[in-house]
């Protein structure tokens, strides 16, 4: 049962519906969000706090959700400020610079036990964490979710031609790095 999303809303508004709509958003947009938040965060366990923390603040502010917008965007827009959030936490708590941070985040990719630093899917996902945070936000909601520039325009809230050029940039800092490694 995919139940849309107008429908949804509907349900979560009525007391009596009000929770099982809200479990029924979370299993429809669960897994695409986990991803979306883990090629920001890196970590498994930091994934899963943040996305925690993104549908607390979705149940708090649903009922003021105005529809300007998809839900999908919505949900993409605080997981995004959740993460960012996060990375920015963490900054702070270990009171290094953020080029510490990525090296941090590189050596997690390093560390996993399925790493092989031969194979591309690997070169990308550390060429990825060589990217300004910016760029590489913009990469991944291009590049593996493929949104669009308009929808990603409104969860950012940055112009589309600001981010055709972000996403141009990364590509090209992403295919030096990999055809230089």
């Amino acid at each position: 049962m995919n139940i849309d999303d107008a429908e949804l809303l509907v349900q979560f508004r009525l007391p009596a519906t009000k929770e099982q709509a809200f479990t029924a958003i979370i299993k429809k947009y669960q897994e695409r969000l986990y991803w979306h938040i883990r090629r920001m965060v890196v970590d498994h366990e930091n994934t899963n706090d943040v996305l925690q923390n993104m549908f607390i603040k979705a149940w708090k502010g649903l009922e003021n959700f105005r529809e300007d917008s998809q839900l999908y965007t919505w949900l993409y827009r605080i997981a995004t400020n959740e993460s960012l959030t996060f990375l920015d936490q963490q900054k702070r708590k270990s009171s290094i610079s953020l080029n510490d941070v990525e090296t941090g985040l590189c050596n997690i990719i390093k560390t996993d036990q399925n790493f092989d630093a031969n194979k591309l899917e690997w070169k990308l996902q550390l060429a990825i964490q060589q990217l300004p945070e910016k760029q590489r936000l913009v990469f991944n909601l291009r590049y593996y979710d493929e949104m669009p520039y308009e929808q990603m325009s409104r969860v950012l809230g940055t112009s589309e031609g600001a981010l055709k050029a972000s996403y141009h940039h990364a590509a090209k800092k992403i295919q030096d790095f990999i055809l230089g490694n």
